[in-house]
């Protein structure tokens, strides 16, 4: 696709504690609970990753932090060193059953609400549900005073699993890969991101879009940073989460890679995105 092709598409979005972590300063709590929901359709984009480092940054700030893994892979679960096919009792209890959160959420560096493979299967059991895209928001409710942030890491797809995402957040990170095939996916996320806010939720909306697996040294990955950046301004944080090894070992030791290499760079990406987050949502909420 030309750049002059993908500037036509993209006009149309205008109208859109564990050891080895560090605590710094403590961060100013947000006013009330943030939810924020890590989407986009497209998997591999780091979603999981984000998800999870900016969490702990979060919590390295001395903030109160709650991940939600929402996705049937589990991945999430995985990379605290939890094994997704020996839990017992995981999301698709709480959405599906109705089961309290507190039952499923696990103390590692944050706390987490596990996720298994019957999750895969949450979409159809909610189906014929009443009220089924509120089944998280009604879950959360509960504890939402313990926490100042709720990330909720979401599957690859637009389905059920994530609208009751977007229906529980205030706001939403849309993690983006550094190509051109990855941008176009934002224009279907804010299509469904409007129709949740005009039926459900009239309060969501993107905090923020996250370039990840930038590569500075590759042409096509520079020219689509900028183009991401023309289109969408300063909805695009300045942070770049790069390429690096680093994020692949972390998980493989049950850990975020800001207490697997706490002084690497890419450690430091995800602080540097986290003080973006709490600096910028409220510029952000209206851009």
């Amino acid at each position: 696709m030309g750049r002059r092709e993908w500037d036509s598409t993209m006009a149309v979005a205008r109208l859109l504690p564990r050891p080895g972590i560090r605590h710094g300063a403590k961060a100013k709590a947000p006013a009330k609970t943030q939810v924020i929901a890590l989407a986009n359709q497209k998997g591999g984009v780091a979603k999981t990753t984000t998800t999870l480092n900016l969490g702990v940054a979060f919590a390295e700030k001395g903030l109160r932090v709650l991940c939600i893994d929402l996705d049937p892979q589990g991945n999430l679960t995985m990379s605290q060193g939890m094994n997704p096919d020996t839990i017992e009792r995981s999301m698709f209890d709480v959405m599906v059953h109705r089961a309290p959160i507190t039952d499923v959420i696990e103390t590692r560096e944050v706390d987490l609400a596990v996720a298994s493979i019957d999750l895969a299967g949450a979409d159809m059991a909610l189906s014929s549900q009443i009220g089924r895209e509120r089944a998280l928001q009604k879950a959360i409710e509960p504890v939402k005073q313990d926490y100042d942030y709720i990330l909720i890491d979401t599957p690859p797809s637009l389905g059920l699993l994530t609208i009751n995402a977007f229906v529980a957040s205030t706001g939403v990170i849309v993690p983006v890969q550094t190509e051109y095939l990855s941008l176009r996916g934002l224009v279907q996320l804010e299509n469904t991101l409007q129709m949740v806010r005009e039926n459900l939720n009239p309060h969501v909306h993107i905090v923020g879009i996250l370039p990840t697996m930038y590569d500075r040294r590759v042409t096509h990955s520079r020219e689509a940073d900028e183009i991401l950046r023309e289109n969408f301004g300063t909805l695009v944080f300045n942070t770049r989460i790069r390429k690096t090894i680093r994020y692949a070992e972390a998980p493989v030791q049950g850990s975020s890679i800001i207490a697997y290499e706490p002084d690497g760079e890419a450690a430091a990406l995800y602080r540097d995105l986290a003080k973006e987050v709490l600096n910028g949502t409220s510029a952000r909420e209206h851009a």
